[in-house]
């Protein structure tokens, strides 16, 4: 049966996503709209701060779901993503079953090992149903994970279900909506992919970057969202080892709204550029002589422009 919550069209996944701010480009719409009608997982990889994160954050706030995030590490095992047991409360429940005298070993055991003593993780819990519909997860950097947990994700991408082997296989009724996002540290496997639809979010061009901006930070001037991204456009053109992403535009234009500044000038750029940029290497780069000439190109574009 559809879910009539869902987007009808690509146009209409379009407004729901504008409807929190989040302007997307058609491809990434379609893809979406896809995703969300097929009952696929959606892949998305991209440079950091390009929005990626926030598809599903949107996805949640706009449908009225349960946002469950899966934050990705090395290291991260089934304990922290599926479920543990709670070991203290077992205990516990053992001790008082042989302070009672209860003998039959069989019966504590399959006492202990009830779902009153399940302690569910995020992948567990999109699993469960929900009375708003089926929630949104997010499995939020999975390029930081290994490639064993990886390989344990396929039969919750493939079959939405998990098994717990004390109490069986516990299968979604409605599958939640899966967004998978990735930096891109290292290639995830093809195994992985397969049981998604991809889409690669890169940098916005300046026509949509200068929309964000102004959804985003609506009290920004004029001129000044211009200069912010067109400077944004220009820099992530320079020789950089990371090129701001979206996130920093907005950091930034906050920033010098924060600071009553009505037009940019090399000394507030200069004075500002730890928002923008995160690495000394490339705040050495760029600021200076370097600041000056980027200025002087986006007046001139802006000028052009007119």
């Amino acid at each position: 049966m559809a879910d009539k919550t869902l987007p009808t069209s690509i146009d209409s996944t379009l407004d729901l996503l504008a409807k929190a701010d989040y302007i997307a480009d058609r491809s990434l719409a379609t893809v979406l709209y896809l995703a969300l009608r097929m009952g696929r997982p959606l892949f998305v990889e991209g440079e950091a701060g390009v929005g990626k994160t926030e598809i599903a954050k949107v996805l949640a706030t706009t449908l009225g779901r349960r946002l469950i995030r899966l934050q990705c590490y090395e290291g991260l095992d089934v304990s922290a993503a599926v479920y543990e047991w709670n070991y203290g409360a077992q205990m516990i429940a053992i001790r008082l079953a042989e302070a009672e005298g209860e003998g039959d070993r069989a019966r504590i055991e399959h006492d202990v090992f009830s779902e009153r003593f399940l302690i569910k993780r995020p992948l567990l819990q999109a699993l469960e149903p929900d009375p708003s519909g089926p929630p949104v997860l997010l499995i939020d950097e999975i390029d930081r994970t290994d490639e064993a947990f990886e390989a344990f994700l396929l039969e919750v991408l493939a079959d939405f279900q998990v098994t717990v082997p004390e109490l069986g296989t516990v299968k979604a009724a409605h599958p939640p909506i899966v967004v998978v996002t990735s930096n891109r540290t290292r290639e995830v496997h093809d195994a992985l992919k397969r049981r998604c639809l991809y889409h690669w979010v890169g940098y916005p061009n300046a026509e949509r970057e200068l929309k964000i901006l102004r959804a985003k930070v609506p009290g920004i001037a004029k001129k000044l969202s211009e200069q912010v991204v067109t400077f944004v456009q220009a820099l992530r053109k320079e020789d950089l080892f990371k090129s701001p992403g979206v996130a920093e535009t907005l950091d930034w234009a906050g920033a010098l709204a924060e600071l009553d500044v009505i037009a940019l000038d090399p000394t507030t750029v200069s004075d500002t550029l730890g928002v923008l940029l995160k690495y000394q290497d490339d705040i050495a780069r760029i600021d200076g002589t370097k600041v000056k000439a980027l200025l002087d190109e986006v007046k001139s574009e802006l000028r052009a422009a007119e």
